[in-house]
């Protein structure tokens, strides 16, 4: 009897295809660049802190000196720099990584305030729908392409504070889902990763160092690394196997306001 149609082969390769990463600096970005780069992938790295971003070119180029490194520092909140990415030929991309967002405090929506309102939907929808926009079209000429959103477990289960955060993952989960339905059958892949806690520089952002210890305290939180490895997998899967949407969570992670803590005595 051949069992061999039961055994999954060996992941899709990605050398040599070229990705966009957004938010690359730290976190998640930096975690799936570095994975990328050590499958042969030619990146193109964003973010705000030009200065990390340019440290991190030269300890990948160290690394993988067959793997082609372009940076551009670039707040995507802000519409003149997706011009930017324009000129500098950022969207002739096979793979987008949209993980470039934020979230700003845990006000009830009567407390909260319209800059910080503005800042999450500034980044977390509009810089991510346009830099998809502009992405898709010579991916859909090419025939070929991944785009690859980071939400939220918040964009599936809301939370009191996270109003216009959970919001904001709300809208790219429904964004994502119209793009699948509407490119479906050219060889395009949508894929949303919807983490639930991992501990990055994201809390601290968000919150302050004191106050981001607390949200782990107890707990084993995802790692940049694990979350990665996630979107490095949906990426290594055959072309005929799109990856619509994971949510995943530490194991002691429940739900988003359901975490279970061993407080040592």
């Amino acid at each position: 009897m051949d069992l061999g149609q039961y055994f999954a082969g060996a992941g899709h390769s990605l050398q040599g295809l070229n990705a966009l990463v957004t938010g690359a600096s730290s976190g998640i970005g930096l975690a799936t660049a570095c994975q990328l780069a050590a499958q042969g992938v030619n990146l193109k790295l964003v973010a705000r802190r030009l200065e990390r971003l340019e440290k991190i070119k030269q300890a990948l180029a160290e690394r993988f000196p067959a793997v082609s490194i372009e940076i551009l520092g670039a707040d995507l909140a802000q519409p003149e720099s997706w011009q930017r990415l324009e000129q500098a030929g950022f969207y002739t991309v096979d793979i987008l990584v949209n993980n470039a967002g934020l979230a700003r405090g845990r006000d009830k929506v009567v407390d909260s305030s319209w800059q910080d309102w503005q800042a999450m939907i500034d980044l977390n929808i509009s810089a991510a729908f346009e830099v998809t926009r502009r992405v898709v079209p010579g991916m859909l000429a090419r025939g070929q392409g991944d785009i690859v959103c980071l939400g939220s477990a918040a964009g599936q289960i809301p939370y009191e504070g996270g109003s216009v955060y959970c919001a904001s993952k709300y809208a790219l989960r429904a964004f994502c889902q119209v793009l699948r339905r509407e490119t479906c059958g050219q060889n395009l892949r949508v894929m949303l990763i919807s983490p639930g806690m991992v501990e990055t520089e994201f809390s601290v952002v968000r919150l302050g160092q004191e106050a981001a210890q607390k949200v782990y305290a107890g707990m084993q939180p995802l790692t940049p690394a694990e979350v990665a490895a996630q979107i490095l997998f949906a990426l290594q899967q055959p072309r005929h196997l799109n990856w619509d949407e994971l949510l995943l969570m530490a194991t002691a992670q429940g739900g988003v306001e359901k975490v279970v803590r061993q407080i040592e005595n």
